[in-house]
């Protein structure tokens, strides 16, 4: 079974490059992957995960925002009756690792994270599920 991955850019955050190199290291890896763009909104990406049948929900958040915008996608899948996991990469302080896992987050990725790194944590949050 091939795992389908939805990445997404949610919120104002236009840096695109990273989440382009994690859709191809992921395709390469033989997961099927769905971008949604830039500047989704939670709802966006909880109507799309549903609605592409997803396992994982991979959020990229170069914009400081994670706090915010990480916890109201978490939220957004669940009032809709999901438990597609989301993970989130970028730049997010360690101290804030724990707080979004409390908010639901399976997985959080720091900048500089290996190719087997990315792939592990998309195929954890996926088992765990």
């Amino acid at each position: 079974m091939s795992l389908r991955v939805l990445v997404a850019k949610v919120g104002l955050d236009g840096h695109d490059r990273g989440i382009k190199i994690v859709a191809r290291i992921l395709r390469d890896a033989g997961m099927e992957v769905v971008y949604t763009g830039l500047f989704q909104t939670a709802d966006t990406v909880a109507l799309a995960a549903i609605q592409e049948d997803v396992n994982v929900v991979g959020l990229s958040m170069l914009s400081g925002a994670h706090m915010t915008l990480a916890p109201l996608v978490v939220a957004a899948l669940r009032e809709r009756g999901s438990d597609i996991p989301v993970v989130v990469g970028g730049i997010v302080p360690p101290r804030d690792v724990v707080l979004l896992t409390a908010a639901g987050v399976a997985g959080v990725m720091g900048p500089g994270a290996s190719d087997h790194e990315i792939i592990a944590t998309i195929t954890n949050a996926a088992l765990v599920s």
